[in-house]
């Protein structure tokens, strides 16, 4: 039998163990695969990002916040209410600690449009004007100081003029109704709940205070609000 020399054999193993070659179906797939993972990790970030600007324009809070914010979730509530009525706008700062569940409702049915619309039904020189329902005032005699000198009533910044209010009935959809004062009221605890108070436009509650009524202090000529706009800030 003939021996195979060394060079040959060296020669023949190389050739055994040279290099596979990839198929271009593989190369393919690959760079697929790598072209939907990076297509699925630009959506996620997108859709992370759009998600927190969202929410940083809608005050609504992070994960990370979430319970911190919904503890404080009062505090998020708007602060002002403005009133756009056909005599001007008046601007009233909310009492959300002190009347929390009034301001809520208050917030609720402007939201719901129910003030839209609504007319000034009572007014009442140097105590009140009023709108909603003008029965729930009660007499206009109930609001004068018959037989108490003032001088002897004791008197606080809530019972200040330019003070929103509303009745101390039970309220709902059908009777809530809108006060502000026009002077200084000392029993006014006693008539009204009070949850805000006129920061800007108290020319107009004076001008619709001086408006002509009839002997029923009805406007003689329909003075309303034409909507309610809330506000964080003013």
């Amino acid at each position: 039998m003939a021996r195979i020399k060394p060079q040959t054999l060296l020669l023949q193993s190389k050739k055994k163990k040279g290099p596979a070659r990839i198929s271009v179906t593989t190369i393919i797939l690959c760079n697929l695969v790598v072209v939907l993972i990076v297509l699925s990790s630009v959506a996620t970030y997108r859709h992370w990002s759009q998600r927190s600007i969202n929410q940083a324009e809608n005050g609504l809070p992070n994960n990370e916040n979430a319970a911190a914010v919904m503890d404080s979730k009062k505090y998020e509530l708007p602060s002002y209410a403005i009133l756009n009525t056909s005599k001007g706008s008046i601007t009233v700062e909310l009492y959300k600690e002190a009347s929390p569940e009034v301001v809520d409702n208050f917030l609720d049915l402007c939201q719901k449009g129910y003030f839209k619309g609504m007319l000034f039904r009572r007014v009442i020189k140097n105590y009140v004007v009023q709108a909603g329902d003008f029965q729930r005032l009660g007499a206009a005699e109930d609001w004068t100081l018959k037989g108490k000198p003032r001088t002897q009533l004791p008197i606080s910044p809530r019972h200040e003029a330019f003070m929103l209010g509303t009745s101390k009935a039970k309220h709902d959809i059908k009777a809530f109704d809108l006060f502000i004062t026009t002077a200084p009221i000392h029993d006014l605890n006693d008539k009204l709940i009070v949850f805000g108070r006129v920061v800007k436009g108290e020319d107009v509650v004076q001008e619709i205070e001086e408006v002509d009524t009839d002997d029923h202090y009805l406007p003689k000529s329909p003075i309303g609000i034409m909507n309610v706009v809330l506000k964080r800030e003013v």
